[in-house]
Formats: structure tokens, sequence, C-alpha cells
């Protein structure tokens, strides 16, 4: 099993930084709290496109497409 072998795909990376944008600016504006550190990783792991944690969990949410490079 490897950690860091690229296992997010399109769709889910681009909702991991919107949502982790929104998370982050949330503290900015209302919340103090530790909320945007979730935020944080889920930006970090959007560009990336690994997800330690989906390694762990046997997920890959590539498609077809994006596993053998083809989009």
């Amino acid at each position: 099993m490897n950690l860091f072998k690229s296992n997010v795909g399109k769709i889910d990376r681009i909702v991991r930084v919107i949502l982790g944008v929104l998370l982050v600016g949330n503290v900015f504006f209302a919340l103090q709290n530790p909320i945007g550190w979730v935020g944080v990783i889920l930006v970090a792991t959007g560009i990336a496109g690994i997800c330690p944690l989906y390694s762990l969990l046997g997920i890959n949410t590539k498609s077809a497409a994006e596993r053998v490079h083809l989009d």
C-alpha cells in the first residue's frame, strides 16, 4: 500500500478545494475555531491529488480514464 499514490479524481479534487477554501474563509469572517485546519487539509489534498486516508481505506475516486491518463 502506497500512501502517496494519486487516488483523488478530478471532481473530488474540485469539490475538496472549493469546500476547503470556504472553510478557511469562514474562519476569517465568522467562526474563530479549528475548522479552518480541516479546510487547509482539504485544499492541500485537493491540489496534490493524494489522500492518505483514502489509501488506508482502499478508496480511489479517479475515473477509469484518469487511471490510464487519458484525460
